[in-house]
């Protein structure tokens, strides 16, 4: 297992100088929307609120997905301690090469190491939220990154400091899509599964990392994890995803309605996880 896992580490990973305002910004405003909705009125977008399925999609075998049809602005969180965009040591963004589909591989002048694991195709699909949902933002930017499957983070752990793997960005679609290539990610000791996405106004706004319209994490289903973290390679992930729920991860825990992607697939083909962004 990778120096990312030592204590300290992860209870920056559970950083309250990062987390807990959002949290209670969070409950504040799911408060004042249960208590007020005449006053303040919800709008976003579920999963199912607009098609989000992968462009090269494997077997269904698998699915999972949320089930609140409830159209709601994707929740603000915390972009942990890895993020990679300068607020917190070095900025990828910036670096030639950093636009592209296939994020499993690092580039540029990196050490050019490539993430294993089992495939995985992320689609999303981002959406006006003032629009309830029904207009796609075409020519936004998606930046996306998450840990490999020893639970490590390029550019951060001990071992891939010199790895840009699995991140990028792309410019959304006329439907407002962006689908990544990469692999799914290992569980480490303190946090549910997620990928970590910003997303920005354009492509320019992007590579200069300036702008951000909104940070958030996805989720991956529990019975996909367990798939997953069944085969080869996973083995670190299996005793930390069975100290975790959903319920009780520090993002998550205050609601995962319109973050937990829906995922089809099989260990064997791959899988495809979609969600759909409202901003």
């Amino acid at each position: 297992m990778s120096g990312h896992q030592d204590d300290e580490t992860h209870e920056h990973d559970r950083g309250l100088s990062y987390d807990l305002p959002v949290l209670a910004r969070r409950r504040m405003i799911r408060l004042m929307a249960g208590a007020g909705a005449a006053l303040v009125p919800l709008v976003g977008c579920t999963a199912d609120g607009s098609s989000s399925t992968a462009r090269t999609s494997p077997t269904p075998t698998d699915t999972t997905s949320a089930t609140d049809t409830t159209c709601v602005t994707v929740p603000e969180e915390t972009a942990g301690p890895y993020p990679g965009d300068g607020s917190n040591g070095v900025n990828v963004l910036k670096e030639s090469g950093v636009v592209r589909t296939d994020i499993t591989s690092s580039f540029g002048d990196s050490a050019g190491g490539t993430a294993e694991g089992v495939p995985l195709t992320l689609t999303l699909t981002v959406v006006d939220a003032d629009s309830g949902c029904g207009t796609p933002r075409k020519g936004a930017a998606v930046y996306v990154w998450h840990c490999d499957r020893e639970g490590g983070y390029s550019l951060y752990t001990e071992g891939v400091t010199d790895e840009n793997y699995l991140r990028g960005v792309q410019e959304t679609d006329e439907e407002g899509r962006v689908t990544f290539t990469s692999v799914f990610p290992g569980c480490y000791p303190g946090r549910w599964p997620h990928v970590h996405f910003e997303v920005y106004g354009s492509l320019e706004d992007a590579t200069s990392a300036t702008a951000i319209t909104s940070t958030s994490q996805l989720a991956l289903p529990k019975d996909v994890c367990e798939t997953v973290y069944a085969t080869e390679g996973y083995e670190g992930s299996v005793a930390n995803l069975r100290r975790l729920s959903l319920e009780s991860d520090m993002v998550f825990r205050d609601g995962h309605d319109h973050q937990l992607a829906t995922v089809k697939g099989s260990a064997e083909e791959g899988y495809a996880a979609s969600l759909t962004v409202a901003v």
